[in-house]
Order: C-alpha cells, then sequence, then structure tokens
C-alpha cells in the first residue's frame, strides 16, 4: 500500500505540545505531593481483557501471539497484590477503535489505584486533580439511576428488556440490529442523555451488567449496583473508576460470561488472564481505581475539538 509522505508534519501545534508537556509535569507533581508511587507495566502481554466492547491489537512473533493492553489495569493490580501501596502510571494504551474526534487507536492514559479509598473518596480526589487542572468548581454527582428516570422516564436497574428495547426503538434510530439490554442503554445514555449533562459531572451507580472489574454493592432499596463512576467533561467521558472487586471466584465467572458472549457474537476467543485471578487469589488489598483519558484531557485544556489537535502523530500519520 502507498504511503502518502506529504503529511509529514504533527498535528498538534506547538503550543498545544508544550501545554501537554505541562500537564504530564502537573500530573507527576499531582501525585508526588500525595505520596503515590509511578510505576510501568508491560505494554506487550501474553493476556488481554475478555470484555466484549473492547478489540485489542495482536502482536504476533515466531513464538506466541502477544497483546497490546487496552489499559494497565491487570498488570497494576498485580503490583498492589505484590505489596505496593497507592499507584499510578501515566503510558501509551490501544484499542482498536476507528479514528474518530474523539479517539486515537494509540492513546495516553493515567491510571492509579487509591489502597483504603471508597468509591466517595476517589471521586474526591479526581475531584481535587480536575479543580487543579482545569480550574472547575465543585463538580455534581448524578446517579446513574436517576439521569435515567429524569431523562427516560424509567428505572435502569429493574426495566424489563423488551420494554427497555420498545423505548430504545422510539427514541433512537436503530433499524433492524439486534442489541443487548445493555447496549440500548449505553445508547440512550450517549445519544439522549450525555447531551444534556452539566459541564463537568460525576455519574455513579451503574447497572451490574456494565461492572466490569467493579464491586457490586446493594442500596437501601434493594436494588445492587456496580460501584463504578463515570466523569463527564464538556460531553466527552473523561475518566472510569471502580471500587474494585477483589473477589477472584466471581472474576473468574465474569472473564467465562464475557468469554461466552465473545463466542455467541462471533469475536476472537481470548485467553482469560489467570495471572490476574492468581493475584485476586494472594490478596488485592481493598481499594479504588480510575482511568483517565490525557487527551481528552488536553482537549479540555487547550479548546481543542478534536484529538488529532493535542496528539503528535495520530494513526493515520503514524
Amino acid at each position: 500500500m502507498a504511503v502518502d509522505n506529504s503529511n509529514w508534519q504533527a498535528t498538534a501545534s506547538p503550543e498545544n505540545l508544550k501545554l501537554r508537556a505541562q500537564l504530564l509535569a502537573e500530573l507527576r507533581g499531582f501525585f508526588a505531593a500525595r505520596n503515590v508511587m509511578e510505576v510501568e507495566t508491560p505494554l506487550l502481554s501474553q493476556r488481554t481483557v475478555t470484555d466484549v466492547h473492547l478489540r485489542s491489537f495482536i502482536v504476533e512473533n515466531d513464538k506466541q501471539s502477544l497483546y497490546l493492553q487496552t489499559s494497565p489495569e491487570y498488570a497494576m493490580k498485580r503490583l498492589l497484590a505484590s505489596g505496593c501501596d497507592s499507584i499510578y502510571q501515566i503510558g501509551k494504551a490501544f484499542r482498536q477503535e476507528e479514528q474518530s474526534k474523539q479517539h486515537n487507536p494509540e492513546f495516553t492514559l493515567l491510571e492509579w489505584y487509591r489502597v483504603g479509598f471508597n468509591l466517595d473518596t476517589l471521586m474526591d480526589e479526581v475531584e481535587d486533580l480536575m479543580q487543579q487542572v482545569i480550574k472547575c468548581g465543585t463538580i455534581p454527582r448524578l446517579s446513574y439511576q436517576n439521569l435515567f428516570q429524569s431523562h427516560c422516564d424509567f428505572n435502569p436497574h429493574t426495566i424489563a428488556a423488551s420494554e427497555l428495547e420498545s423505548i430504545a426503538r422510539s427514541r433512537l434510530s436503530l433499524g433492524s440490529k439486534e442489541l443487548s439490554s445493555t447496549d440500548y442503554l449505553q445508547l440512550l445514555m450517549t445519544q439522549v442523555i450525555e447531551p444534556q449533562l452539566p459541564k463537568v459531572c460525576f455519574v455513579f451507580d451503574y447497572p451490574t451488567a456494565q461492572a466490569a472489574l467493579a464491586a457490586t454493592d446493594t442500596l437501601s432499596d434493594g436494588t445492587v449496583v456496580a460501584k463504578r463512576f463515570e466523569l463527564y467533561c464538556e460531553g466527552m467521558e473523561l475518566a472510569n473508576g471502580y471500587f474494585e472487586l477483589t473477589d477472584s471466584a466471581e472474576q473468574l465467572q465474569r472473564f467465562q460470561h464475557d468469554l461466552a458472549k465473545r463466542q455467541s457474537l462471533g469475536l476472537p476467543a481470548v485467553p482469560e488472564d489467570g495471572r490476574l485471578l492468581a493475584a485476586l487469589e494472594a490478596g488485592l488489598p481493598s481499594c479504588a481505581g480510575v482511568a483517565l483519558g490525557v487527551d481528552r484531557l488536553l482537549m479540555v485544556l487547550s479548546g481543542a475539538q478534536t484529538i488529532e489537535e493535542v496528539i503528535s502523530f495520530p494513526i493515520d500519520r503514524a
């Protein structure tokens, strides 16, 4: 395939590249002041995530297939189980998604884990970071359930699948494609609710089907929710945080559920990460963790409309 050599220049301006350097220094200073240790973990691994919504890049060599990591989560949890206290990492992550205004297949991720924190104290720290970096005020915290009841007039934790599908099809253009309840909720969130969110806000307590690696909890009314939050800023999902699951048996069940779902959807099979399961079995300390998109944060800081304005060489120029 011919390569266009005329587009050799960086897409980010020198001013935005300088802003990136300043942000990285500020992030490291933020964690140094809190005695959170910076770590590095492999970008290439023998295992990858089983999540049906994430596609990993595969790197082949003469001996084995390796995966470029979609996040450093599994490896960082192994460090925590090995005896590390609170840790953070700034590095590259890779996901097979289409290039868009908000996504490049290679991107920069800030991920950190706080031993002894719960979901609320982690949101407090994310709020401290955002107030320092983008100079925002107090960040409102909105429950997933209340958002759906306010904007879509139903409880997302209890609605029947058939009723949810009917509502989604009445409010969205979906064609004849069959989707899961989680797909319908995510589309309603993206297309109906997100445009009406405050400029900066947290959304917390997600449905258990969207728990991923988060623990679950039972609310006072008996509703079981995933102890998870997302941070939205100017219409973009900026961060995703969990009160972390520490139960190895439950994590194995989730892996197996994902793999069965991947098979039913015709997605490539991936090996479950036995080393993460072994780390959980050995003992992951009670902790909360969050991943934040550095490139998207730079978009907010710089006023950029596209991610290519804040990274030097997006995938079509790499």
